[in-house]
């Protein structure tokens, strides 16, 4: 637990302001629910001893294959760390970290709310204590990372993705990384009623960002459960078959003659250049190309 008055990590901003140069990129307008990510190269410093009260925290480091020597302190606890990309740290919320290191790096730093994490894979928000850990490579962390810096960078509605991101980040923490039981999983798919719940849910609102979270509301479900029987169901996670019913609707529209711009923002997507690259991906052709034919 925190001690000897460590800083407190209570807003997004006071996260950044602890290192000396600013993040390359962050998710701070982009919407997401429940996740924070910021990408940043940094010199050779060090943090003050500090904690959030709101966050877990996990540090995915992407500098390459050479070691940066790192003087950590988590939880009370002091080590000195070899630091390859492909390494993550854990700092669960409320456990005090402090750090120094000997050499510039880059790494993303991703921040899970403990309400929304908990609330992953449960319908209640019951505390579920994450295990603090020094570097340590993680491949699929690593990967969800790297997925969530590239989808930031290129789509600005990619709030369903980020959550489906989170998701598994957040059970992958609980299985890995926590003294919690394994979690249940189920079978069967959703229900037809349900399932007809949420498909009228995406026709009804698909212009708008959509949220897994949001999804899974509407059947009254926790993000995790719902994602899994979803894709039982319709063989497609929730962010694929949404794209997917855009671009089909995209379709529609561009035959009876609207705009491709248009029809981007009509069908929820951020603009022509995103709507070109997912139905070129899908149908086998741009807009342009459909209608030219």
């Amino acid at each position: 637990m925190p001690h000897e008055n460590p800083l407190v990590l209570d807003r997004e901003d006071k996260v950044l302001q602890i290192f000396p140069r600013p993040p390359i990129l962050t998710s701070f307008q982009a919407g997401w629910d429940g996740i924070m990510l910021g990408y940043m190269c940094q010199p050779a410093d060090e943090v003050p001893e500090m904690y959030s009260p709101r966050w877990h925290s996990i540090a995915i480091f992407t500098h390459g294959n050479y070691a940066i020597h790192a003087d950590r302190k988590l939880d009370g606890r002091f080590h000195q760390d070899a630091v390859f990309g492909g390494d993550i740290v854990i700092a669960p919320a409320n456990v005090s970290t402090q750090a120094s290191w000997n050499a510039e790096g880059d790494f993303i730093l991703l921040a899970l709310e403990k309400d929304t994490f908990a609330r992953a894979v449960d319908d209640t928000s019951e505390e579920v204590d994450i295990i603090p850990h020094f570097a340590t490579p993680d491949p699929l962390v690593f990967q969800i990372g790297l997925a969530l810096k590239t989808v930031l960078a290129s789509d600005q509605n990619s709030r369903l993705y980020a959550e489906t991101m989170a998701n598994a980040l957040s059970v992958h923490l609980l299985q890995h990384y926590s003294a919690r039981k394994p979690i249940r999983e189920y079978a069967g798919g959703l229900s037809k009623r349900k399932l007809q719940q949420v498909v009228d849910y995406i026709n009804d609102y698909l212009d708008r960002d959509l949220g897994l979270a949001e999804l899974a509301a509407v059947v009254q479900m926790s993000p995790h459960y719902f994602c899994h029987l979803f894709k039982q169901s319709i063989g497609l996670t929730p962010h694929q078959y949404v794209i997917r019913t855009r671009v089909e609707r995209a379709k529609v529209l561009l035959l009876q003659g609207a705009a491709i711009a248009d029809t981007a923002y009509k069908v929820g997507f951020a603009n022509q250049s995103h709507l070109n690259r997912h139905f070129k991906r899908i149908v086998g052709v741009t807009p342009k190309q459909l209608l030219q034919k």
